[in-house]
């Protein structure tokens, strides 16, 4: 029964690194995958506008101050650290039960730190929330896999 729960729970823990670093490395060629999503998206939308006004601040930012981008680069630094600490419940949920919680907590934590930060850096609402989206998808799995990893521990407790 335990192999049988790991098998069910070591891919969720796998999509979740594997999320994290793809959050983290795509965090750092920001202006040209911008540059393709404008290229894409309908620019008279509000989703337009706002990519395209990215995509500007983005260039001009890179163009006359390259060294700010080293920012990004730190947020895919802290997202494939962050991915890293997920391999130990890959390898034992039940000692590493505590990464899950922190996951947890984390992803909640998204939806307030987009609503309060969002305004004062004048990001769009609808950008907020699909910013908020990334906490609530990403707190499903792990809530999944905490109760999972509670029943495996009930288990071996037996």
């Amino acid at each position: 029964m335990k192999k049988q729960k790991l098998r069910k729970i070591r891919p969720v823990i796998s999509f979740f690194i594997g999320a994290l670093l793809i959050s983290g490395i795509t965090a750092i060629p920001l202006e040209w995958e911008l540059a393709i999503l404008t290229s894409l998206i309908d620019a008279s939308g509000a989703m337009g506008k706002w990519l395209g006004a990215t995509y500007v601040g983005i260039k001009e930012l890179n163009d006359a101050h390259p060294f700010l981008a080293y920012g990004f680069d730190w947020l895919a630094f802290a997202h494939i650290i962050l991915a890293i600490l997920f391999i130990g419940p890959l390898r034992d949920p039940v000692k590493n039960v505590w990464v899950i919680k922190f996951g947890i907590i984390a992803c909640i934590l998204v939806v307030p730190f987009a609503l309060i930060m969002g305004p004062f850096r004048e990001i769009p609402l609808f950008w907020q929330l699909i910013d908020c989206s990334f906490g609530v998808i990403g707190v499903l799995p792990l809530l999944w896999v905490l109760n999972q990893i509670k029943k495996l521990d009930y288990e071996n407790a037996e």
